[in-house]
């Protein structure tokens, strides 16, 4: 590409609470000087040194105050996946049939993680172009942006909000999910108690104590929670697999290939599960050793295979216990009427009533720390204002909890429209930027090939796995209409 390239880009706003999920741009600069032993002294030389050579490696210069062990990443990015997407992959090979289903979720999985490798692979290389640490994903996608052809860079400047924007649905697309999860998971199990209730009013019982959890402002004071709601998740998914074991495990009257139709559900489903992608770039940047996040054998490898078994064989099995029988959450369809099952609904409807404050933590940083607390800084009621964004995003999705209580299709839409953008489309769009320059030749037609039949697959599970799950929401609120009329 000719002519200068404009190195400018925005800026990630920080604050104290956010800075676990909020990765800060931090320059040579901004080396912290946490020691003043010898041992430090040399360890700076060298690395000004390596400067001097034009050797720059960002993982020399992240200055992580809390750095995590490959072990402990490994288990944070295990723990972020384990939610109610997992718990629908029965429902996801439900609709595509379980010969197609244990097809389908590997080679999206093994997608997925790819796209992921991109990813990281072009933030580490735009760090080293500028001589930063560690860059977030909105700034990924600008700074590469930048770096690609023409059309490409005028688009740069807006694609920070982009990426905002399909994050910040995304966070509260899984909080829609969660307030309705807790809702039917409360109700299958008071209706064999008392008759006449309604999921939507556990939902409203749930709204205040929803709307209390979020004003926590530091994710520390949530730890215990976490802790508590991790124990709480392993016990119900004990619980599970018992049913899965008691029920008759059968291929007969299970289809190996489903409707053609109902797939861009299944594909929606899958993104929804697997993707961890509004977590990964933290997880690597706040790394003791970041080399060793990608790799062969590298914690992303083994965190992302570890996954695609788990709901590969939640699927599968959830399918084949439960037939047509299988509900939008597998939890759903254990028998009501046993102490165990009531047990795993209970605890899993707790554990994401934990775990909505940890994906609202996400979309609360977004809207507040990066766009509106730079505007109202100096306000002397910055701190009222900020509980009023707090409250209303609750109450969003809340609302469109109520609105649309269809857990398998909030999954579904969410999965297709969010995770085929962030999980699929950019990363390959990003790479390519990244690369513009190098691109030439065999190879550079083989990279360029690939990538536009990612970008060409992802626009089409967006598009048609959005409409199909719109679709589909239509049919259940007009079914719905006409039973009660």
């Amino acid at each position: 590409m000719s002519g200068q390239k404009n190195y400018g880009f925005v800026e990630d706003s920080r604050n104290d609470s956010y800075s676990s999920f909020s990765a800060a741009i931090s320059s040579t600069e901004q080396l912290t000087h946490k020691s003043k032993d010898n041992s430090h002294t040399v360890e700076l030389k060298d690395l000004r040194k390596s400067l001097e050579a034009g050797e720059y490696d960002p993982f020399d210069f992240r200055d992580v105050e809390h750095p995590t062990t490959n072990f402990e990443t490994l288990l944070h990015l295990l723990k972020g996946s384990l939610g109610t997407g997992i718990l629908a992959m029965p429902m996801a090979f439900y609709h595509s049939g379980y010969v197609i289903g244990v097809i389908a979720t590997a080679c999206i999985g093994l997608l997925c993680t790819y796209c992921i490798h991109m990813l990281i692979k072009c933030e580490y290389e735009l760090c080293k172009r500028r001589k930063i640490g560690c860059m977030s994903y909105p700034v990924t996608a600008e700074c590469a942006f930048l770096e690609g052809p023409p059309l490409l860079q005028k688009l740069a400047p807006y694609m920070v909000h982009i990426t905002n924007a399909f994050l910040l649905l995304y966070q509260l697309g899984t909080c829609c999910v969660y307030t309705v999860f807790i809702g039917d998971n409360i109700q299958k199990v008071l209706k064999e108690y008392v008759d006449g209730v309604d999921e939507r009013l556990i939902m409203l019982a749930f709204l205040l104590p929803l709307i209390l959890i979020n004003y926590i402002r530091n994710l520390k004071l949530l730890v215990p929670l976490s802790s508590i709601a991790n124990v709480l998740t392993f016990i119900s998914f004990g619980i599970i697999l018992y049913y899965l074991i008691k029920e008759d495990i059968t291929i007969e009257d299970r289809e190996p290939v489903g409707n053609w139709r109902s797939f861009p559900l299944f594909f929606g489903t899958v993104l929804f599960a697997l993707e961890a992608i509004g977590v990964i770039m933290p997880l690597e940047n706040e790394m003791k050793t970041p080399k060793s996040f990608g790799g062969t054998c590298g914690v992303l490898n083994i965190g992302m295979i570890s996954i695609i078994i788990m709901y590969l064989l939640m699927g599968l099995f959830g399918y084949l216990a439960y037939g047509s029988k299988i509900q939008g959450s597998i939890s759903y369809s254990l028998n009501e009427k046993e102490i165990p099952a009531q047990v795993a609904k209970i605890l899993l409807a707790l554990t994401i009533f934990i775990s909505h404050s940890l994906q609202m933590y996400v979309a609360i940083d977004i809207t507040w720390n990066q766009y509106l607390y730079s505007k109202l800084e100096k306000n002397r009621y910055k701190i009222i204002y900020e509980y009023l964004i707090r409250t209303f995003l609750v109450i969003i999705c809340f609302c469109l909890a109520v609105a649309v209580p269809y857990i398998d299709l909030f999954i579904s839409l969410f999965g297709a429209l969010c995770l085929s953008a962030l999980g699929l489309a950019f990363p390959a769009i990003i790479d390519t930027s990244t690369y513009w320059d190098t691109l030439k030749g065999a190879r550079g037609a083989l990279i360029l090939t690939k990538n536009f039949f990612i970008v060409i697959f992802a626009i089409c599970g967006l598009v048609v796995g959005t409409s199909t799950s719109l679709e589909e929401i239509v049919k259940k609120f007009s079914s719905s209409t006409n039973s009660t009329a």
